[in-house]
């Protein structure tokens, strides 16, 4: 899927290499400023499409969902981030050289010809001024330091910058003036970019929660700073969820409404409860412990193909620290009765061991093994050596990691070292 993914994005990428070449002739790149121009408009054109890359990956397009999983679709989403802004940062350059050329003017003076004299010009600015923000809070340095809430909202206005950079390439475009198909391909794309995010994160979403109608049953502490919600709703056995997937849960209430944020599932649904069990880490973490029986709750999801429909055998490790354990005892819930399934649960001291007495019979029932690890890192070491000691087969097995960062790139290096296929490794990593 991913071959085929990357074999569509680059037949658009040549196609929109061709809107741009097809237009310009050899006397026109000879003129002054010509091949200034040409690759203004090279780069732009290039910085636009991947922007439209971008959010074609994070529309939640179900079938791409399922295909590839959220937090894959997130890392290619990152890996292309900086480009867009980059080229077109270029055609910014480029362009206002090439038109100062041909004008005889110097840069500063072209750049207010620009605005002052083209339509659309001024909008184009602020919509490249609205990538450069978003660009700086994504920066792993200055993301790392904001709270999530301040990122999402930031990001919001990606889409107000498309939306002022789409009006400025359609009026001023030269691959477009006289050329209705280059222009009606063009808009097409941008429509179909337009109609996925309105589509699949605004209107399934709403028709979804107007059918499962959920809100907060009740809010208990598991361990020290984590809660599990239990929520209740209506037709929740039509609700298509495996074991280890995520929803966008957002609590209607002050303060919370306006945001979403990525918790798995801690236990299979069970009609009409669904329960997700979440850590106090922040602002809204720690603010849902708070949650009053009653909220209204408003779900995206699910998403994530952390289950166990990616596995190649029928041996399973189930590895987890922290509230990384709760996806991991919902894929436990949901392993067909056939898997030999083994369980390495890693907590500091007892007290923080999250759903503890549900994982020991959970294991028991289908004759599964649990492990559970409790002590500092340096007492209780996950290498290669003791992962052998605890399951001897774990090179035959799918093995599925989830915890905190640090502990998953450890563990999942651990288990590679102990013999395991990458393709048998499965994470997901909630990370913005």
């Amino acid at each position: 899927m991913a071959d085929i993914l990357g074999g569509l994005a680059g037949v658009g990428f040549g196609i929109t290499v061709a809107l741009v070449v097809i237009n310009e002739t050899p006397g026109a790149l000879a003129s002054p400023g010509g091949w200034l121009t040409a690759a203004g408009r090279l780069t732009g054109f290039l910085g636009s499409y991947l922007m439209l890359m971008m959010v074609f990956l994070i529309a939640r397009i179900p079938w791409l969902e399922r295909a590839v999983g959220q937090d894959q679709l997130i890392r290619w989403h990152r890996r292309i981030g900086g480009w867009p802004i980059v080229l077109i940062a270029l055609h910014v350059v480029f362009v206002t050289l090439g038109y100062a050329k041909i004008d005889r003017v110097g840069p500063v003076r072209q750049l207010g010809i620009f605005l002052t004299h083209y339509p659309d010009m001024l909008a184009s600015l602020v919509a490249f001024a609205l990538l450069v923000m978003v660009g700086i809070t994504s920066w792993r340095i200055v993301r790392q330091r904001q709270p999530y809430e301040n990122w999402w909202v930031v990001h919001l206005y990606t889409y107000l910058a498309l939306a002022l950079a789409f009006a400025h390439q359609v009026v001023t475009g030269l691959a477009f003036l006289h050329h209705p198909l280059p222009k009606g391909f063009w808009i097409a794309v941008w429509a179909a970019a337009a109609l996925s995010v309105l589509a699949f994160r605004v209107t399934l979403p709403i028709i979804r929660n107007a059918r499962y109608r959920l809100e907060v049953v009740s809010v208990h502490e598991e361990a020290p700073g984590v809660f599990s919600i239990v929520c209740s709703g209506q037709k929740l056995s039509h609700l298509a969820v495996s074991g280890g997937q995520f929803f966008q849960w957002r609590f209607l209430t002050r303060g919370l409404w306006w945001q979403a944020h990525p918790y798995s599932l801690s236990a299979m649904p069970n009609p009409p409860h669904i329960r997700v069990t979440v850590k106090d880490l922040g602002d809204h973490s720690g603010s849902v412990a708070r949650l009053k029986p009653g909220t209204r709750v408003f779900v995206e999801g699910p998403y994530g193909t952390f289950t166990h429909h990616v596995r190649a055998t029928n041996r399973v490790v189930l590895i987890g620290a922290g509230v990384g354990v709760t996806p991991l005892r919902a894929i436990l819930e949901d392993l067909p009765t056939s898997v030999e399934v083994s369980v390495i649960v890693r907590s500091s001291n007892e007290e923080d061991l999250i759903h503890r007495d549900e994982i020991t019979a959970l294991a028991a029932r289908r004759g599964g093994t649990l492990h559970e690890l409790v002590g500092s890192r340096h007492q209780v070491k996950l290498d290669a050596a003791a992962l052998k000691r605890l399951v001897p087969s774990i090179a035959t097995c799918d093995v599925y990691v989830c915890g905190p960062a640090a502990f998953t790139d450890h563990v999942t290096a651990s288990v590679a070292r102990a013999g395991v296929r990458p393709e048998r490794i499965h994470t997901e990593v909630f990370a913005f």
